[in-house]
């Protein structure tokens, strides 16, 4: 099931950031149409969410899209309208971690406190992992419809990835080949960690602990460590948060220092910056005709932004 990983070496950019590089990872499935990076990205229309604060927004489609933030309430907007079209409580009446959105349309969101994973079906919440000496932070769907499910030990020392097909445990993803782990603990619900599975079904996490997006391939070998590109745009520290990608096998990252999104291909390339007056970005998505969703977090507002040609 899962392919081989060729061996990797340390290399340097003329711009001075390091990564760990190795062959590349075969694409899955047939290649999509070449797209090609604008000049110049656009802000294409902002959704103003009302939270107090703006953590996380999820594509249900390219109508409408989930969101959650400083609230147990999870929200779904209209991109178009901006209008408020349903509101789901957590069942714990907890803060979710974060939400993603299954290939069937259902929300799924992470329940830190109550060490679960649930899912919406019919408006009805369902759990569908607990947890007993772990909590889960953050979680995406696989192309496959697994979850991929990043997570904390209860006493925060130690965080691992693990791939569940349906409430069954598949893969567990914690440490390189010396043993050395692969993610930084957490000691809080609300540090940032997502995760993300690319098209060339690489798995993406974005670790603000460590200050560095972590890219394995499917059968967990570490490929790249991506810790940012100088210079900034604020000149400030890679806080890398929210991860998505899109169907290029671009790699998305937003960067809460410097009010920006990085791009990078799936080899971990820098290619370029987004900004378009994004303010502390957070979570990250992107439809099915490759615009950007970025969360903002002090503003409640989303940004849909237009990025390739």
């Amino acid at each position: 099931m899962f392919g081989a990983l060729s061996s990797s070496s340390l290399t340097s950019d003329k711009h001075g950031y390091s990564m760990k590089t190795t062959q590349k990872s075969p694409e899955a499935g047939s290649s999509p149409p070449v797209k090609h990076l604008l000049d110049e990205p656009a802000t294409v229309t902002t959704i103003d969410t009302l939270y107090k604060e703006l953590y996380n927004v999820a594509c249900l489609s390219d109508e409408e899209i989930w969101t959650s933030g400083f609230d147990s309430t999870m929200k779904l907007y209209s991109i178009n309208q901006g209008s408020l079209l349903k509101s789901i409580r957590t069942k714990s009446g907890i803060i979710p971690s974060n939400i993603a959105v299954t290939k069937s349309g259902d929300l799924v969101y992470t329940d830190y406190r109550d060490r679960t994973v649930d899912i919406v079906k019919n408006e009805k919440i369902e759990e569908v992992i607990r947890l007993q000496n772990w909590k889960p932070k953050s979680v995406c769907i696989t192309s496959s419809g697994d979850l991929l499910v990043i997570m904390n030990s209860n006493d925060d020392k130690q965080t691992k990835v693990v791939c569940y097909s349906g409430s069954t445990e598949k893969q567990t993803i914690q440490f390189d080949d010396k043993g050395k782990p692969l993610y930084s603990p957490s000691s809080h619900y609300l540090r940032d960690m997502y995760i993300t599975e690319n098209k060339n079904l690489d798995i993406c996490v974005s670790d603000n602990g460590a200050k560095a997006v972590v890219v394995v391939n499917q059968a967990g070998k570490l490929r790249f460590r991506y810790t940012g590109h100088t210079p900034a745009p604020n000149n400030q520290s890679f806080s890398p948060r929210g991860i998505t990608t899109d169907s290029q096998s671009h790699i998305l990252i937003s960067d809460y220092n410097n009010d920006c999104v990085h791009i990078i291909d799936q080899d971990g390339q820098f290619l370029r910056y987004i900004d378009c007056g994004v303010c502390y970005p957070r979570g990250l998505c992107t439809d099915t005709y490759d615009n950007l969703f970025v969360a903002q977090l002090l503003n409640k507002e989303v940004k849909k932004i237009k990025y390739l040609k």
